[in-house]
């Protein structure tokens, strides 16, 4: 099964590590030198041009980790997740 993020891009359930509100997550100094790490080895794919709003982690098997910046709330991404995995 796969969540919508956003735009064109959808990624699979079992990839997904976190969804983070990007608001509270990048007041932390670790997060910052997170972010500044993935986008340094490529592994920033931002989600549409609109302003973000939630950033999801996600590791899919066999392939680099991928940390997708979206512009829908986390509480959306989360119920929607909660709509796929409750039916």
């Amino acid at each position: 099964m796969f969540l919508h993020l956003g735009s064109h891009i959808s990624v699979e359930i079992s990839d997904i590590i976190g969804i983070f509100d990007l608001d509270h997550v990048s007041t932390s100094r670790i997060t910052r030198d997170f972010l500044k790490a993935a986008e340094e080895d490529g592994m920033i794919v931002p989600v549409g041009s609109e302003l973000p709003k939630s950033l999801v982690v996600c590791c899919p098997k066999g392939s680099w980790q991928r940390v997708y910046i979206s512009p829908l709330a986390p509480a959306t991404l989360q119920g929607r997740l909660d709509s796929i995995l409750c039916s």
